[in-house]
């Protein structure tokens, strides 16, 4: 028989290869996990284990947050919360030259408060921002690529779908996994903003200044922004608070938004069943991504490899951040292949024992002596560089989901002018992920002041 490490090897060159071939990752999982653990210990056994594995996966009570975030995300943009941020912002920034393009970031950024979905934010506020932008006469690369890189916001700042998984997957808090994502969500607004300002200095007929608002124009606009504030202060604030767990609190930002739809007669019937029925089908989505991931998850414990690469890693005498570092650039690397939720699901099973095993806390709450934090923190720092990362693969060649949905907008500019107008972002984002490794606090500082 096949050496089981040589085995599980195998198995992931199998399942890449099926990934690439363009099978669904929740079948290529279902298929290369249940296949291995036929092979390993007889079909019986996975009769066995898939008799209960389903409904132990979805009953989980932290994954019934996912769809009600999602359905909150649906009942948005059917709402029209896209148009009233980006109005709000451009009141405030688009004036000056570039301010369009700054205020579409912001607009990305308010609607991933309510939306948490990057693929979501990046066609919603495409649609809104892209007549702007070309209307004044913004340059193809940096229209389409600040919309591109702005839509990757929408997958940390809270609520986000890919960090509740992630959550999930690690046993960690999702309330501090939230608060986590704040200052880091928060930083690459500006940092993006910045990147947008140094972009137009360089080329100013990149991004010309708008006109100015008429007061009134910039009143009704500033008000317009009051609906999304007091959305997410009530969602998020609630949690901080402890008014609420995560799961009601969505529930709450579901029937707000709904409100806030139905009193602007945006969300009838038609629209609100529309909503639904796409919340249902992006939630049986991930809950089969799921139970394909769990599949393999059981697979690779059982012939061992986890434990292997671990183990391998520990000894192998490397810096602990020199092995932070090469999982991060794997991820990087990976999310040229596949979407940010299959990735999450795949890999962080395999990441997250090594980084345990070298941290030198194998319980809960020890102290670790590698990256001189305890577990807790540990699986808190690491789970927000990750979804960093994992964002990058949206705006990376050659799958960059978010490049190809604002190309598929705006028709009129070339993928490859999108892909060099989303570069300056890239970089941005290095950077971001540069200061949150040498400055873990920046991470770490909210939910330690929260839960202290």
């Amino acid at each position: 028989m096949t050496d089981p490490i040589t085995l599980g090897i195998l198995a992931l060159v199998i399942l890449i290869v099926l990934i690439a071939i363009r099978i669904p990752i929740a079948y290529s999982m279902i298929l290369v996990g249940g296949a291995g653990i036929a092979l390993l210990n007889g079909p019986a056994l996975l009769l066995s284990q898939l008799k209960t594995l389903g409904y132990g996966q979805f009953s989980i009570y932290d994954l019934s947050v996912v769809p009600m975030f999602i359905l909150m995300g649906e009942l948005a943009t059917g709402a029209g919360l896209s148009q009233a941020l980006f109005r709000g912002a451009n009141a405030w920034l688009g004036w000056m030259r570039g301010g369009t393009a700054m205020a579409a970031i912001a607009g990305c950024a308010g609607f991933g408060s309510v939306c948490g979905s990057s693929l979501a934010t990046a066609s919603t506020m495409g649609k809104v921002a892209l007549p702007e932008l070309k209307r004044y006469n913004y340059s193809g690369a940096l229209a389409t690529g600040s919309l591109a890189a702005g839509g990757v916001l929408g997958i940390l700042i809270p609520p986000s779908v890919v960090l509740i998984v992630y959550a999930v997957i690690v046993e960690a808090n999702i309330v501090t996994m939230f608060a986590a994502a704040l200052l880091p969500g928060i930083l690459a607004v500006i940092l993006f903003i910045l990147t947008i300002a140094l972009y137009v200095t360089i080329r100013p007929e990149a991004g010309p200044p708008g006109g100015a608002s008429t007061r009134s124009e910039f009143l009704r606009a500033t008000l317009g922004l009051l609906p999304v504030m007091v959305i997410f202060g009530l969602v998020l604030g609630g949690i901080y608070a402890g008014f609420f767990n995560p799961t009601p609190a969505a529930a709450v930002g579901v029937f707000l938004v709904w409100l806030y739809g139905a009193a602007k007669g945006r969300l009838g019937l038609g629209a609100t069943v529309a909503a639904l029925k796409a919340t249902a089908r992006t939630s049986g989505m991930i809950y089969l991504i799921l139970l394909g991931a769990e599949l393999m998850k059981i697979f690779m414990s059982r012939i061992g490899l986890p434990q292997q690469a671990a183990t391998w890693i520990a000894e192998s005498g490397m810096a602990p951040m020199m092995v932070l570092i090469l999982l991060l650039l794997a991820l990087i690397l990976l999310g040229c292949l596949m979407d940010s939720l299959s990735m999450i699901l795949l890999v962080i099973p395999f990441f997250w024992p090594m980084l345990l095993e070298i941290n030198g806390g194998l319980y809960q709450g020890a102290e670790g002596s590698g990256f001189g934090m305890s577990t807790e923190e540990l699986k808190v720092w690491f789970g927000i560089l990750a979804l960093i990362v994992v964002e990058l693969g949206l705006i990376t060649p050659p799958v960059g989901m978010n490049v190809f949905i604002i190309s598929a907008l705006a028709k009129d500019t070339p993928m490859i002018e999108t892909f060099k107008g989303v570069a300056p972002f890239f970089a941005a984002e290095l950077l971001r992920v540069g200061l949150l490794l040498a400055f873990p606090a920046l991470t770490l500082w909210l939910p330690r002041l929260l839960g202290g």
